[in-house]
């Protein structure tokens, strides 16, 4: 057992990522909950491909391990065999911001007295250097740069009080982006920040419950979705069954809108909006708002492929295969710096040049950022004999930088803040660029304006940066 966990002195120092995957489980009759979850955490990898980590809890005592790499390289029989317990919470990372090695890897675990606390966290504090400095000041000591283990030193410092009053002094301190699932040897607590910025749903077994980031994972481990966690709510689960309460502050709901974007995978439900129609209804829009007469419209894969079926069937276009994606290479945008990013391109996309030689083309993708990524698949395209390359673009310019969690460089690097979109049409080297309208990408959820964060897009950040 020593060779595979970490007892919680080992792991104290662990630093914590923000753009993840969470997920958590409570389960009744069976005493390796991790044995399940593990699938629930497979389903969410595309949420984070530098890390994973599970931590359980058997009522006495906690168990850890984590690594580098993916879910399926992290975990295997033996492993999950002695991370043993009737609750277990797990984590992916996309890391941001502490470097790419695995002290940075969550669930991250703190010692209280004679128990333990777990917690994994999906988000970004916007105010986590004040409380920091203001915790060591007190004598607290950091062993992390990470904003994350701010949140588990103030679950700490007012653990002499019950679990629920402890989150509550905890949530009236942090500001930002977060999505919690904390574990004690009695209970399973998930938290979702006021606003809602990041994504938390509730998923129900036979003998048990399940919190996590997408419903996918929900659906991967047998759970039927119940409903997605509320701004600001806090559900508790423990042997007596599963209870609710409100942070108090009341704020207004501002969920990411890139989730529907990018993030989150295509058979997910997010507040009640199923990801792969709002795709598709984005694509609808895009034709409408930006037709072209092409031969062909063909999809950046994986998550543009709903959007380039929608603009296909909006206009009559012919949708088709002109790039082939290898399985076995991760998500460029979350790869931790842009020489990953670039190397896992040219691994990852190559033009099938019999479907597009002498056609002229639309290509659908989610998002522009930095530029580098499109200019390389347009002039890839060329080169396998397209006529014509047009670009479309299922979200408006990103032009402002995310504090809350995706990781969006500094608003200098970005083209949509620097670049008018004919200067970015031209870096990029495509016959024509269009991209939807803020109000046509609202539109496709089905939801209204008020209901998400659209600060990387128009600057109107819901909290004081």
């Amino acid at each position: 057992m020593e060779r595979y966990l970490r007892t919680f002195n080992e792991i104290n120092n662990d630093k914590l990522g923000e753009e993840c995957g969470i997920i958590g489980m409570y389960k009744w009759k069976e005493d390796n909950a991790s044995k399940l979850l593990f699938y629930g955490l497979y389903a969410l990898q595309h949420r984070g491909q530098e890390s994973a980590g599970i931590a359980s809890n058997d009522g006495q005592r906690s168990y850890h391990y984590k690594q580098m790499g993916l879910v399926s390289e992290v975990f295997d029989d033996k492993i999950l065999s002695q991370l043993g317990g009737h609750i277990s919470i797990g984590h992916v990372r996309y890391g941001t911001v502490g470097g790419s090695k695995v002290e940075n890897a969550q669930p991250l675990i703190a010692k209280i007295g004679e128990s333990s606390i777990s917690m994994a966290h999906n988000g970004s504090l916007v105010n986590a250097k004040e409380i920091k400095k203001t915790l060591e000041n007190n004598g607290e000591v950091f062993k992390t740069a990470i904003d994350s283990e701010v949140i588990i030193k103030l679950l700490s410092k007012y653990s002499d009080e019950n679990i629920l009053s402890s989150i509550g002094k905890t949530m009236d301190l942090i500001k930002g982006a977060y999505a919690l699932v904390i574990m004690t040897e009695e209970e399973l607590i998930g938290i979702r920040d006021p606003y809602a910025l990041r994504p938390l749903c509730l998923g129900k077994l036979d003998d048990g419950y399940v919190l996590a980031s997408e419903s996918c994972a929900l659906d991967a481990v047998g759970a039927t979705l119940i409903r997605d966690i509320k701004p600001g709510e806090i559900i508790t689960i423990n042997k007596e069954g599963i209870t609710s309460t409100y942070y108090t502050k009341k704020e207004k709901r501002a969920s990411c809108i890139f989730e529907y974007v990018y993030f989150a995978r295509p058979d997910s439900l997010i507040d009640g909006v199923n990801v792969y129609e709002a795709r598709k209804n984005a694509g609808r829009i895009l034709a409408k708002e930006h037709p072209i007469d092409v031969d062909m419209v063909m999809a950046v894969p994986d998550s543009s492929i709903p959007v380039a079926l929608g603009y296909a069937e909006e206009l009559g276009i012919p949708f088709g295969e002109g790039l082939f994606k290898n399985r076995y290479v991760g998500r460029t945008f979350i790869e931790p710096d842009q020489s990953s990013r670039e190397r896992a391109l040219r691994l990852k996309l190559s033009p099938l040049g019999q479907n597009i030689k002498g056609k002229k083309v639309v290509l659908v993708d989610d998002s522009i950022v930095r530029g580098t990524t499109s200019k390389k698949i347009v002039a890839d395209l060329r080169s396998a004999g397209a006529k014509e390359v047009h670009l479309r673009i299922s979200s408006p310019p990103v032009a402002y930088s995310c504090y809350f969690g995706i990781d969006t460089p500094d608003a200098s690097k970005l083209l949509g803040a620097t670049k008018s979109i004919e200067e970015i049409r031209q870096i990029v080297g495509a016959d024509s660029l269009g991209y939807i309208s803020l109000d046509g990408l609202v539109e496709s959820t089905g939801l209204t304006k008020e209901n998400f964060c659209i600060a990387c897009f128009n600057g109107d950040y819901p909290i004081k940066i």
